[in-house]
């Protein structure tokens, strides 16, 4: 038990958080206009998900900036379910 704890420690440890960052429209704003957790199975191999960003700021025109973004609880349970369930933080930011 005390190596399979362990070893989730070195997991969480050497597991890092990433972020991309498109910007489209300058910077927006400072909070994000949607936040969406996306889920992904098996380390997300062979999976897609998509957002309408256009939609969701009432035309494509307002979007300023989109993230996709590995959050440290989507590392955590990423890690705690061995990969099983990999989630990715989705945030859309839309100008003023």
């Amino acid at each position: 038990m005390k190596k399979i704890f362990i070893a989730m420690v070195l997991a969480l440890l050497v597991s890092g958080c990433a972020t991309q960052t498109f910007t489209i429209n300058g910077g927006g704003n400072e909070e994000p206009d949607q936040q969406k957790m996306q889920s992904f199975f098996v380390y997300g191999i062979g999976q897609e998900r998509e957002l309408n960003a256009a939609e969701i700021c009432g035309g494509a025109d307002k979007v300023a900036k989109v993230e996709a973004h590995i959050r440290f609880i989507d590392g955590f349970l990423n890690a705690i379910t061995w990969g099983i369930y990999t989630p990715h933080t989705a945030k859309v930011y839309c100008t003023e």
